[in-house]
């Protein structure tokens, strides 16, 4: 869930992502290839939240990483990821805090350059 917080100030949303949309194309042996496409800008703000990690099932898996807040504008799921300059960040969860439709707040994960968590 969400956690509600002061909203970031809007001098604060200074950081400049590009939302990037999955896109699956045949690989002509059956199965897909999925790609992501870039999507609509969007000025937020990120906070780094601290290196997470647990095990689960005998594997070791990476919690989100930073929050990143942005005005409410269009739909993030956990299928997209954002791109700010190099960096990409793996959407975890996104959502509007207080349901006033004035703040999107995603929970993200650091991508590594090989496309594998931090």
């Amino acid at each position: 869930m969400i956690q509600s917080r002061p909203r970031a100030p809007i001098g604060a949303r200074r950081r400049r992502f590009v939302l990037e949309r999955p896109q699956e194309d045949p690989d002509g042996f059956g199965g897909v290839v999925r790609r992501f496409v870039a999507g609509p800008l969007l000025w937020g703000a990120i906070e780094p939240l601290g290196q997470v990690e647990r095990v689960r099932l005998g594997r070791a898996e990476a919690l989100p990483t930073h929050r990143v807040r942005f005005a409410y504008g269009p739909e993030i799921t956990p299928a997209m990821r954002l791109a700010s300059g190099p960096r990409r960040f793996a959407v975890w969860i996104a959502g509007d805090p207080d349901g006033r439709r004035r703040e999107l707040v995603c929970h993200v994960e650091e991508l590594t350059a090989g496309g594998a968590a931090a």
